[in-house]
């Protein structure tokens, strides 16, 4: 990576140029054509910002409480697989990153360095996602895990019954490769996702035998039941469903599409975001994913009523070209970027983001 890269994009042009081919596809493809995953950006370009002037800006503050939890920006890493496919270090690098720079980090369930150790690396708040496995012993047995090694949250991905279409990984054949384990689970458990087939891929075959697609609002009793943890949900893009956590006792609900990953032509998360907030307690906090790419963006989705927005795909391409201090400067341009947003639209404060920030892009978008 050029030193002093001074954007995203050009992180993401470092990290192409040196991954294979078959790896950056698994980590940049979205479910059939890409419509959604496209949208996701395209959908923040529809706002336009309204500065407000003479206002003292000379201290600008991105920090903010979340779940009880001090940030030094409203920004947390997204739970993605498999850091270890882009640094040998993989998850525990990004851990150390994130907690330098006052970010959440989500380990995934199927992270590639254990439990433990990314606890271990982590100064910062650290949850853990999960999907609903069919094995729920497994499922169990982590969220023990990750109470005793300090994790702050659960983070249950519900959009995820079965995997998306992913094209990119089918014409591939693309599967884990075998230096590469998800740790935290039996290999007995993981190991379709390391064949792979002609024309399939080992990841969606593993989702077909491992996922549970049984799951209904009925089944948080029963994770309840085993943790004192927060719980958030991933995936709502709905105000019926935000209705519905709400109802069922969540402490926040993280407004995802999955990177663009699983629906395609689902709603473009951020605008899903504001139906979803109207449709919460104002004291339920409501998460974005997708799309985030620039400090203009966070203020963006911090005036539509998100509480905090993750990033997911940046983090991997700041860990593919310098590790930890890769991931790193990918959350410092943020809160760089951030803070000079705020700033310049007079707002010195995040909680002085709110809908008055925002007007319609007058004009054509793109």
């Amino acid at each position: 990576m050029p030193v002093g890269e001074l954007t995203l994009a050009g992180i993401e042009r470092a990290a192409r140029a040196q991954l294979p081919p078959e790896i950056w596809d698994f980590i940049e493809g979205g479910s059939g054509a890409e419509r959604t995953m496209a949208a996701n950006r395209q959908m923040f370009a529809r706002y336009a910002l309204r500065p407000r002037t003479m206002v003292d800006v000379s201290a600008c503050s991105p920090g903010r409480t979340l779940l009880g939890a001090p940030l030094g920006l409203p920004v947390g890493i997204a739970p993605m697989a498999y850091h270890r496919l882009v640094d040998p270090e993989g998850e525990t690098a990004t851990a150390r990153a994130a907690g330098r720079a006052g970010a959440l980090l989500v380990a995934g369930m199927f992270a590639s360095r254990t439990l433990e150790e990314i606890a271990a690396a982590a100064t910062g708040p650290l949850w853990l996602q999960l999907y609903w496995l069919r094995e729920r012993a497994a499922l169990a047995a982590l969220v023990e895990r990750a109470e005793a090694a300090g994790y702050s949250a659960l983070v249950l991905t519900v959009d995820a019954p079965r995997i998306g279409r992913r094209l990119r990984d089918l014409r591939n054949g693309f599967a884990i490769p075998p230096a590469v384990r998800a740790v935290n689970l039996d290999p007995a458990l993981m190991s379709a996702s390391h064949r792979a087939t002609g024309g399939g891929s080992g990841i969606a075959e593993h989702a077909r035998e491992q996922f549970d697609p049984t799951l209904t609002w009925s089944d948080l009793d029963w994770l309840r039941a085993r943790t004192r943890l927060p719980l958030v949900l991933k995936g709502v893009l709905t105000a019926e469903d935000a209705r519905l956590a709400a109802e069922h006792g969540v402490d926040a609900v993280l407004v995802s599409n999955h990177g663009g990953r699983q629906l395609d032509g689902a709603l473009p998360s951020l605008a899903a975001l504001p139906e979803v907030v109207d449709a919460v307690p104002a004291d339920l906090p409501v998460l974005l994913d997708g799309g985030v790419r620039t400090g203009a963006d966070i203020a963006v989705a911090l005036a539509l009523g998100a509480r905090a927005v993750l990033v997911g795909r940046p983090v991997f391409w700041g860990l593919a070209t310098e590790g930890e201090a890769g991931v790193h400067r990918v959350l410092d341009l943020l809160r760089e970027e951030l803070e000079h947003t705020m700033a310049l639209l007079g707002r010195p404060r995040l909680a002085d983001l709110d809908r008055t920030v925002l007007a319609p892009w007058p004009g054509p978008v793109g």
